[in-house]
């Protein structure tokens, strides 16, 4: 199973941008979305069926034009859940979980600490987060949790780990928390594959950020303990120009 995330900071306007075409080289079975800032009644999802897609789940925010997660795949799965069934998470449309035989796909979009209230709120999402997570592994143990984390893990993951330190996204905190998650059972497959590997996922529409190659790794494809050794590749498309972010990919084999 080939999966891809990618937060295309508005499906409306990556599909302006040639998106589906993109997608139609592309292939993944499976495709995460994150920030669709849409309702599935204001675009036509056709266009995901005609790539081959017919199986499409929208999560938008109860606010709109924000927010909102997405998988569209080309097997049908078993069952999908909406949310996480915590009332604060669930109306910013953050989480939504597609069961296939052998795995359990989530596309996450984890908030993002713009400000000292949002910080709050971050954190709060961060250690529920975690113990829904705990509770649904013994249930679903071969998870892979796909999606923006918004944290850098480690100094390799961010373009200037010192200036940035104490910026939302790279801070101790953060950085703990996420470090915590992934001992808690998972696997960070791109740096499990790419140990050295200096590459980005996010830049700032500022300064010619992308241009200059100053970004952040705040993307992850979290892979399960149990599904370790069928993790084939991971790499990061920097290639793909639809949105700020830039599509994730992983390819698990024997399911």
């Amino acid at each position: 199973m080939v999966i891809i995330s990618y937060n295309v900071n508005g499906i409306r306007a990556a599909l302006r941008k040639e998106f589906t075409t993109w997608l139609s080289q592309a292939q993944p079975d499976v495709v995460c979305l994150q920030e669709i800032k849409a309702n599935p009644d204001q675009f036509d999802e056709s266009v995901f069926h005609e790539l081959g897609y017919k199986y499409c789940y929208w999560y938008p925010a109860e606010k709109k034009g924000y927010s909102g997660v997405a998988i569209l795949s080309k097997i049908e799965p078993n069952q999908v859940s909406y949310g996480t069934g915590i009332g604060y998470m669930d109306a910013e449309g953050r989480n939504i979980r597609a069961d296939f035989d052998g795995v359990s796909v989530m596309s996450l979009y984890l908030p993002s600490g713009t400000n000292i209230n949002r910080l709050e709120f971050k954190l709060e999402y961060m250690a529920d987060f975690q113990q829904y997570i705990d509770q649904i592994k013994q249930d679903y143990p071969n998870l892979v949790i796909c999606g923006d984390y918004n944290i850098c893990h480690e100094a390799i993951d961010i373009h200037d780990p010192v200036r940035l330190k104490n910026v939302s996204g790279f801070l101790p905190v953060e950085r703990e928390w996420i470090g915590n998650f992934i001992d808690s059972g998972f696997v960070d497959s791109f740096r499990y594959l790419n140990d050295e590997k200096v590459q980005y996922s996010w830049w700032s529409y500022r300064a010619n950020a992308r241009a200059n190659n100053k970004g952040w790794r705040i993307d992850y494809n979290m892979v399960a303990k149990p599904l370790q050794e069928k993790i084939k590749r991971a790499v990061i498309l920097p290639e793909a120009y639809h949105s700020d972010h830039c599509p994730i990919l992983v390819e698990l084999t024997d399911l």
